[in-house]
């Protein structure tokens, strides 16, 4: 399976490792709670937009994230 095809479990595993509730992790990502809680229910994906600043947050994160970085997008923190 495609890694990118689990973005429910990344986007709650992201979510759980900033500590941040949905809505605020809508706001950190600008997008909108219903959006988030799409994003985790499976019933919609993030758009090559949001997968840029999910990308983004993930990197920012450093070794915190590093596990999923890799997994998700195939290469290592900067």
């Amino acid at each position: 399976m495609n890694p990118r095809d689990d973005i429910p479990r990344l986007v709650r595993e992201l979510r759980s490792r900033t500590g941040l509730t949905q809505e605020k992790f809508a706001a950190k990502l600008g997008v909108t709670f219903p959006t988030i809680n799409r994003w985790e229910n499976g019933r919609a994906r993030p758009s090559p937009l949001a997968m840029e600043k999910i990308e983004a947050l993930l990197r920012s994160m450093g070794d915190r994230c590093s596990d999923l970085l890799v997994e998700i997008f195939g290469d290592e923190p900067v």
